[in-house]
């Protein structure tokens, strides 16, 4: 996946700007997807450019003016082209996984501070998207939010990233109980 399908994914919601797709990727793509949101003004300006978006330019009196962008009918095709083939394999890249590995022979103070922060950001994590969450759902049960929703993918990929925030938390949890009996 690239970030270009990520965008597009995100545009399904309807037209936005640069500065709102940087928004809404912190709250919505960003547990699947990272990006910033220089990343993402290069991105739109390249799909721009094939025909994937188009910009209209919104003038704004005390401040500069803003493009929104909105997906093309090449964009939606290229998004169900993405859709109809195979996702490449995942893959775990993160950094304090290596600094646990090596705790052995680290600094396991550092260590143990490196994993609480992540506990830590796990349940921040957690708290925005049950926030989220109850927003989306406003009210409703999930079974009945799931038999009238126009669109179920936002809520699919939201509960995936609580589902992930929660395993971090209770793994990170469990980690710092080992690294405190083990290394004191």
């Amino acid at each position: 996946m690239s970030l270009r399908h990520a965008v597009m994914a995100a545009l399904l919601e309807g037209e936005a700007s640069g500065y709102d797709l940087a928004k809404g990727f912190d709250a919505s793509v960003a547990n699947f997807w990272m990006a910033t949101p220089q990343q993402l003004y290069r991105e739109l300006d390249r799909m721009r450019e094939d025909g994937l978006v188009e910009a209209r330019v919104v003038e704004q009196e005390r401040r500069p003016n803003k493009r929104l962008f909105s997906l093309t009918e090449a964009g939606r095709r290229e998004l169900r082209a993405f859709t109809a083939g195979p996702p490449r394999p995942g893959a775990i890249r993160d950094e304090m996984m290596v600094m646990v590995q090596a705790v052995d022979a680290g600094d396991a103070d550092g260590v143990r501070a490196a994993v609480g922060e992540r506990v830590e950001w796990a349940r921040a994590k957690i708290a925005r998207f049950e926030r989220l969450r109850a927003r989306i759902l406003d009210g409703r049960t999930e079974e009945e939010f799931l038999a009238a929703a126009e669109r179920v993918g936002p809520y699919l990929t939201l509960m995936r990233g609580l589902a992930f925030e929660r395993e971090n938390e209770r793994w990170g949890e469990w980690a710092l109980e080992v690294l405190t009996r083990r290394v004191g």
